[in-house]
């Protein structure tokens, strides 16, 4: 059987290929209804697909966007990335997905590969992003919206959460249940010392500590960002007599891994330990007992991601505070701070 080409499409409405074309890109000249209507009809009848590869060639662009991200296995990346699939599909476009296991080099991978499949765009979780990835950016002239990180370069297009303002209220809100202070699990040696949501959480942290009058020193503990690691490095820190009283940890992996280590050494969570964490992943409900956290509006930030990424318009012409888009972080109270509960708390 022959393969049905736009000409057919084109003959069967009685219109130009340059209509079908119009009818099917959605641009870039308007179609009358009629003849829109007569074009998908005939799409309809003789079955017609377009042929992505070609509209590839042609535009330089397909309807794939690229989102690089740490470590899918990690729930806030996972459902980071679920919401920027949802945002995505809205727009009528695809999501490739890649894992830089925290890696430059792998992170510089992955932008080879789905530049040169001509992706619309780029939403990059990243680290840095490194060296050679900001020159493999700067060599394809690509599209790239900065997600979960404040940007230092790339033109400063970013969609970011308010992670200091957001550290602040979880600690101010550990110390109002009457802790001496409050020790913060932040991150690891190779943590970026600026724009990392990490690195934020560290400061707000610091602020609400030095804001009570308390001191900082020494308890800052650095940690790795998943449970699993976190949980051993807790059963060292919880079975020391001077352990803390309350703890906040960079990320609500952290925060499980030290809910698991208390259960294990017999620590009563909140009576003995109070903890908090940051992300609002959705396990953060489940845990026990379900763990206070700090979140903000996942769906809005991914698509305002995807927003950006593919509209010309919202990254030209602007400002910064145009280009950068925060987001509220807000508290959302459940029972391992000390609480029993309650409606989240907006910073």
């Amino acid at each position: 059987m022959a393969k049905v080409t736009r000409d057919d499409v084109a003959r069967l409405a009685g219109t130009s290929t340059a209509v079908v074309s119009y009818v099917i890109n959605n641009g870039p000249r308007p179609v009358a209804p009629a003849t829109k209507e007569r074009v998908l009809a005939a799409i309809r009848e003789l079955g017609y697909r377009p042929d992505r590869v070609a509209q590839a060639m042609a535009s330089r662009r397909t309807d794939l966007i690229g989102l690089i991200v740490p470590d899918a296995r990690q729930p806030f990346f996972a459902e980071m990335a679920h919401a920027v699939e949802q945002a995505a599909a809205e727009r009528g476009k695809m999501v490739l997905v890649g894992n830089s296991d925290y890696l430059d080099e792998r992170e510089v991978h992955y932008l080879r590969a789905f530049l040169g499949m001509r992706v619309s765009g780029l939403i990059l979780i990243s680290q840095g992003p490194s060296e050679g990835a900001a020159a493999e950016i700067e060599a394809w002239d690509a599209r790239v919206v900065l997600m979960h990180r404040r940007p230092e370069a790339i033109d400063d297009v970013a969609v970011v959460l308010d992670d200091v303002g957001g550290a602040q209220l979880a600690t101010r809100h550990l110390l109002e249940h009457g802790h001496s202070y409050v020790a913060c699990l932040g991150g690891t040696a190779s943590t970026p010392k600026w724009g990392d949501p990490v690195t934020d959480h560290i400061e707000g942290w610091s602020r609400a500590m030095r804001e009570a009058g308390r001191s900082v020193e020494g308890r800052l503990i650095s940690s790795p960002y998943n449970r699993y690691d976190t949980y051993t490095q807790a059963l060292g820190l919880l079975s020391d007599p001077d352990r803390p009283t309350a703890i906040f940890c960079s990320t609500d992996d952290q925060a499980m891994g030290v809910l698991r280590a208390a259960r294990e050494l017999g620590i009563d969570v909140p009576g003995e330990l109070a903890v908090a964490g940051f992300d609002d992943v959705k396990e953060s409900g489940l845990t026990d007992p379900p763990l206070t956290t700090v979140g903000g509006d996942r769906e809005a930030m991914a698509k305002a991601a995807v927003d950006l990424v593919l509209d010309d318009s919202l990254r030209v012409a602007g400002s910064r505070r145009e280009r950068v888009r925060q987001f509220p972080a807000g508290l959302v109270v459940r029972r391992s701070c000390g609480c029993q509960g309650a409606a989240p708390l907006l910073g």
